[in-house]
């Protein structure tokens, strides 16, 4: 009898430790700029995600367990994006990343998942490099879903350089990875329409007065100012501007939305004009449903998220790694890529749906037909012009065709 007692005694013990081993969590790292001049971007991004593992979790999880977040703030540097990738693969166990804002940051830390074979996905930094960076490795951990440089610079200089007009055109990029590698891109798109810049300036991180940049611009004849940087040094920009009493149009990056930018700039800032993948407003089931629930949650200022194209990025990397992780009915790093590359199902996405997003060679989700133009008006993003406007309401799907309509001859 006793032996009896103690044997079912061990099996519940044993029943119990299956069931907690079932119920341990999947763990996902978010990595991004949660303080400091990129913190819109950064806050935005981890709330979209924050709001779709919470929606999942809701409806059961993953493999019948729940996501865990493990949220760091990098504060776009190098060195502790770096501190923060051995963190995740050697006490967090991560099975996968999300994140990254800073194209610097991405490019320094992401080697470490590479050799772990654990699957990231940048779901803010755009440089070109970032998806290529492993190309030569059998297998590529680095996946994206957002809008790489080399489909923006192009879309800058057709709409400075056809639609408007402008022959005359200066470049003012600031000093960082993101920056420079974006101002390359920005030369081969003007070289390709047989433009060389008048003039090319660069500035730092933190500066705050850009007036000799701004002068040699203004010296040379510039029509046009195309940008690459972050919020609050392109609102030194635009402000700078206002004090020399010049005034010419402002056509950047994507970052240009940020409301580092749009605050800090005010009035000096109305009429800039950048690519988008997502504006903040209602013009799919999914989009309106996406704003609501955001609103809802976090309740930002003005009823305005600090960067819309952050925030629906995140949203949109954990249903794509959710996608991957339920086909592959495994956290494995190798099944997930595999799963990744050969996603069976198409995923219902606040940017767009999502059908075969990635492939062997090709981890970018996002190609030259899914943006659109916003442009700054009254305290906030909105659609540059109606064709902008109706296209976003259908959904856009992966287009490769549109990359190389759109990309520079050499």
């Amino acid at each position: 009898m006793k032996f009896r007692i103690h044997l079912l005694a061990a099996a519940s013990v044993l029943a119990l430790s299956a069931t907690a081993f079932a119920a341990d969590p999947i763990v996902i790292g978010v990595d991004g700029p949660f303080t400091g001049g990129s913190s819109s971007m950064g806050v935005s991004m981890r709330d979209g995600v924050r709001l779709a593992t919470a929606e999942i979790n809701k409806n059961g999880g993953l493999l019948g367990r729940q996501i865990q977040l493990v949220e760091r703030d990098d504060e776009a540097k190098n060195e502790r994006g770096v501190q923060i990738a051995q963190e995740f693969i050697n006490k967090e166990h991560v099975v996968a990343v999300v994140g990254y804002a800073n194209t610097g940051v991405a490019l320094a830390s992401q080697r470490f998942f590479q050799d772990a074979k654990i699957p990231v996905l940048n779901n803010v930094a755009t440089g070109a490099i970032i998806t290529h960076q492993f190309d030569k490795d059998p297998d590529n951990y680095v996946f994206r879903n957002a809008a790489h440089d080399s489909i923006q610079a192009p879309m800058i200089v057709e709409e400075a350089v056809t639609r408007r007009g402008y022959k005359k055109v200066a470049i003012l990029a600031d000093s960082t990875n993101y920056g420079q590698l974006g101002r390359e891109d920005l030369e081969r798109a003007l070289k390709a329409k047989g433009i060389t810049p008048v003039a090319e300036e660069k500035f730092n991180i933190k500066d705050v007065d850009m007036t000799a940049q701004l002068l040699k611009a203004k010296e040379a004849g510039a029509e046009v100012i195309l940008t690459y940087g972050i919020g609050p040094e392109l609102a030194q920009i635009a402000n700078g501007m206002t004090k020399l009493g010049w005034k010419v149009p402002i056509v950047g990056s994507w970052t240009l939305a940020m409301s580092s930018f749009i605050d800090n700039a005010g009035a000096a800032g109305e009429g800039a004009v950048m690519p988008q993948t997502f504006i903040q407003e209602p013009t799919t089931p999914a989009r309106k449903s996406f704003i609501t629930n955001y609103l809802g949650a976090y309740k930002p200022k003005n009823d305005r998220i600090e960067s819309p194209v952050s925030a629906a990025q995140g949203y949109d990397s954990i249903y794509l790694l959710a996608a991957a992780i339920k086909q592959a009915n495994s956290t494995d790093g190798p099944k997930i890529l595999a799963a990744l590359e050969d996603l069976k199902t198409p995923v219902e996405g606040v940017v767009t749906t999502y059908n075969k997003p990635f492939a062997k060679g090709d981890h970018d989700a996002i190609t030259a037909n899914i943006p659109v133009f916003g442009v700054v008006k009254g305290g906030r993003v909105v659609f540059a012009n109606a064709d902008d406007q109706k296209n976003a309401s259908k959904v856009q799907m992966k287009d490769k065709a549109a990359d190389a309509a759109l990309m520079p001859k050499n």
